[in-house]
């Protein structure tokens, strides 16, 4: 029987003055790499937000490979920290005092102080070696490319060896070339490191690449994804 990477049963509700925004779903999925796509607004990022902790639900569960990361009825809710995710954020995060060596090694961290500039550890001489960044390692993320940006974020959030690997919009900053051959590294990667992955787009080609299992998602349902007829003209 195959394992269930991702079951999901999340209910939150965002109030902001007299406006809400509900997110209702539920997803079981035995697929390595999950897609979930949809309009602006639909819910996705905070889909990935309560899934890495960053926010918790009213109630509900979230499991990823059988291990509980959250559930209301059981009381189960872990910090991000305890979750042993990594999470590629749309804009990479990057601290721009720290150079590639440090904001990798930033992953590696257990409190708050950053790594010192000239400290070596053989996790993060690994990454730069793999992303081919060993080169730019001394270099602070304004002198990078988007391509060297985007690793250098992959390679924080893959250092710590974790359980799982959150991706919002990880391409969306690339011209079109750069998407494509990073795309091909990613999915490389994958097939390597076997762990589970959640990635939200609105990129048709994430989806085709990526979409082992896909999910449309508006206003924080899931829905059928609307054919091309459907889909409104610009």
């Amino acid at each position: 029987m195959s394992t269930t990477r991702f079951d999901l049963s999340i209910r939150q509700t965002l109030r902001s003055g007299s406006r809400s925004f509900e997110l209702d779903i539920s997803i079981r999925s035995h697929s390595q790499q999950l897609v979930v796509h949809g309009p602006s607004g639909a819910g996705k990022s905070m889909l990935l937000r309560a899934i890495a902790g960053l926010s918790r639900p009213d109630a509900g569960h979230i499991r990823l490979d059988g291990r509980s990361l959250f559930d209301s009825s059981n009381r189960i809710h872990l910090s991000p920290q305890q979750r042993q995710l990594g999470y590629l954020f749309q804009d990479y995060a990057l601290f721009p005092h720290l150079t590639v060596r440090q904001n990798i090694g930033f992953g590696l961290q257990r409190g708050w102080f950053n790594p010192a500039r000239r400290h070596r550890s053989a996790a993060v001489d690994y990454w730069l070696e793999a992303f081919g960044l060993n080169a730019q390692s001394d270099q602070l993320p304004a002198t990078l490319s988007g391509g060297q940006r985007q690793r250098t974020a992959l390679a924080r959030a893959l250092v710590a060896k974790p359980r799982a690997l959150l991706l919002d919009e990880p391409f969306s900053a690339l011209d079109p070339a750069l998407r494509s051959q990073l795309r091909t590294e990613l999915a490389e990667l994958l097939q390597r490191l076997d762990i589970p992955m959640l990635l939200i787009t609105h990129d048709a080609e994430d989806i085709r690449s990526f979409g082992q299992h896909t999910i449309y998602l508006q206003d924080g349902r899931m829905v059928s994804a609307p054919t091309r007829a459907q889909e409104p003209r610009a």
